[in-house]
């Protein structure tokens, strides 16, 4: 048997909406239920006389064909079929009786899908021809190739009075599918709370858990069926029941976003510090999944040791997935704010990840961010500053949201030491980026300083420099921080051999063209020069850092640096002439 995983498990029985048998092999077949899912599989093709005259309805023929060829009602078509198959399948019932009085032995006879004559008879719903084959000594325990037994498909269908007749011939109530199923788990799965009665009475077990511990207050807490889920609780189910991965109904409830039955659960003393194997408390998964409503419900049940012993906060769930509801309720709750990851956890980062903005910023959910520096989320605390991370993005908005919020614009990869700021290093194939960057106080007076100046630079003074992705920047992973930081270089890279590389020396002109932009009168060193002379497009580059620059640029710089970077955020916020502040912004 195929084996899956728990959340697999669960996915795939969502999608099909609960059957347990949605993931297996699907049966054959075209007969359809009023639902329009298969049902069994359809009657083969077939020109046999005798079977003719079956699906006719011909009794007499039967009669007949019974009498002069009596070893024709056992014989099989390529399916395994025999008459009795057809006779049950089309609900032929005086046919079937006349069959069974010639050999009452093939009553169980099976087909090579294993499907009785019960089975079928059950599966099209033909209710005299289920007593007849039950009254004839048909075994009701029969099951097909996924063990489905006639119980389990008369439940699935929600025949009721198929239910009642089954169980009354001795039908094992409490037997398995080949996923171990129960009826009674199938019957939760249809919110069937009358069939559910019919079952109990017969003495079906209350918490019968399938092959990954699913009990069916977990099906019916999954699917916020309330009208089955009272039901089991009323009758004993266990309401803290754990499956193989250690989820409880309290779990599904909660991942669902079914604020009732997390409500009804509670009131029932189902333990919310109950964690998964992997850790998780049913706070965490409804926080992860944006159920703020749910979240404000476990918030006050909640242990807060518990949270302290997991290896990440709710808060950080909700970062990661952008739930900026939750994450308000969760800090007006008394969630930290600035809560780290466990070390255990953070180190499967390769950049050694920790706050939960950084988790917002990594994933691009700027409103979660903003919720979160709101609440006082500090920028320092990350080995990586979360604006790097913003800039790699590409997220402009999340960029300037951190720019007002005091961002260091110049800060610096801890793996990758530079002597110019990181941004400029992250910003290769977006100017506009680089632009707002540099508009912000980004210090590109340092890319043009250089220890050689104009004489020829060591030709192995760049071999340390390795360019990995697109954006000619040492990078290993996704992340900004190797595994290994030891691999960083010995000593800090300068802008003319970073832009000097094999990848970023085709972008150089326009990256150094726009840094000229914010810098008063500079000398290029001699790799720089080399690197405009190599292309006559970028020879207008060079004639604009040899010429001196215009006293209108010098004076906008001198005011801009005697500004300060940090008010040169709130530029717009100045009682100043708008002609003035666009000069001073750089916009014209």
């Amino acid at each position: 048997m195929t084996k899956f995983s728990y959340s697999e498990y669960l996915s795939q029985f969502r999608n099909a909406g609960g059957k347990c048998n949605s993931f297996m092999s699907r049966r054959q077949g075209d007969r359809r239920r009023g639902d329009g899912e298969s049902d069994v599989t359809s009657a083969p093709e077939d020109v046999d006389p005798l079977v003719s005259a079956i699906r006719r309805g011909d009794v007499k023929a039967v009669n007949d064909l019974a009498t002069s060829a009596p070893q024709s009602l056992l014989m099989e078509n390529k399916d395994g079929w025999i008459p009795l198959h057809d006779a049950a399948f089309c609900g032929q019932t005086d046919c079937l009786k006349t069959l069974l009085r010639a050999h009452p032995g093939s009553v169980d006879k099976r087909t090579l899908q294993e499907q009785t004559a019960l089975l079928l008879a059950v599966s099209c719903e033909h209710l005299s021809c289920v007593r007849c084959l039950l009254e004839a000594g048909a075994d009701p325990d029969i099951g097909n190739k996924n063990k489905e037994t006639p119980l389990y498909k008369a439940c699935e269908l929600e025949n009721v009075d198929m239910v009642s007749l089954i169980l009354s011939y001795g039908a094992t109530v409490n037997q398995r599918c080949a996923q171990g199923w129960t009826a009674l788990h199938e019957a939760v799965s249809r919110n069937n709370t009358e069939i559910c009665e019919i079952l109990i009475r017969a003495r079906a077990t209350i918490n019968p858990a399938n092959t990954y511990s699913i009990t069916p207050l977990i099906v019916a807490a999954q699917r916020g069926q309330m009208k089955t889920m009272g039901y089991l609780l009323e009758k004993g189910a266990d309401v803290n029941m754990q499956t193989c991965d250690g989820v409880t109904a309290l779990h599904e409830a909660s991942k669902n976003g079914h604020k009732e039955s997390v409500a009804v659960l509670l009131s029932k003393n189902a333990d919310a510090n109950k964690p998964t194997n992997s850790g998780l408390l049913s706070l965490h998964v409804a926080a992860q999944y944006g159920h703020h409503e749910i979240v404000s419900l476990l918030v006050p049940v909640t242990s807060r040791a518990m949270l302290r012993h997991s290896c990440v906060s709710p808060l950080h769930l909700a970062a990661e997935h952008d739930r900026h509801a939750v994450a308000a309720v969760l800090l007006k709750a008394g969630a930290d704010v600035n809560a780290t990851l466990a070390h255990s956890h953070s180190i499967q980062y390769a950049d050694r990840r920790a706050t939960p903005l950084y988790f917002a910023v990594a994933n691009g959910c700027t409103k979660t961010a903003e919720v979160l520096l709101n609440a006082g989320a500090s920028l320092s605390l990350d080995p990586v500053s979360p604006l790097l991370v913003a800039v790699r993005r590409g997220c402009v908005r999340t960029v300037s949201l951190l720019l007002d919020r005091g961002a260091d614009v110049d800060s610096q990869i801890p793996s990758f030491a530079t002597t110019f700021p990181a941004v400029v290093a992250l910003c290769m194939d977006n100017l506009p980026l680089l632009k707002c960057l540099l508009d912000n106080g980004c210090d590109a007076l340092s890319c043009f300083k250089c220890a050689y100046g104009r004489a020829p630079h060591p030709t192995s003074g760049g071999s340390h420099i390795r360019t990995v992705g697109s954006n000619g920047y040492v990078l290993q992973t996704e992340n900004l921080l190797p595994l290994n930081c030891s691999e960083a270089p010995e000593r800090a890279t300068q802008f003319c051999e970073w832009i000097s590389s094999s990848v970023m020396c085709k972008s150089a002109g326009p990256i150094i063209d726009l840094l000229l932009e914010h810098v008063a009168h500079v000398q290029l060193c001699s790799k720089l020069t080399q690197l405009l002379d190599s292309r006559e497009e970028w020879l207008a580059v060079k004639r604009k850092s040899l010429s001196p620059r215009p006293l209108l640029h010098l004076c906008r710089l001198r005011i801009r640096s005697q500004t300060g970077r940090h008010r040169l955020k709130s530029l717009t916020s100045l009682p100043l002439p708008d002609r003035l502040i666009r000069y001073l912004s750089l916009a014209d």
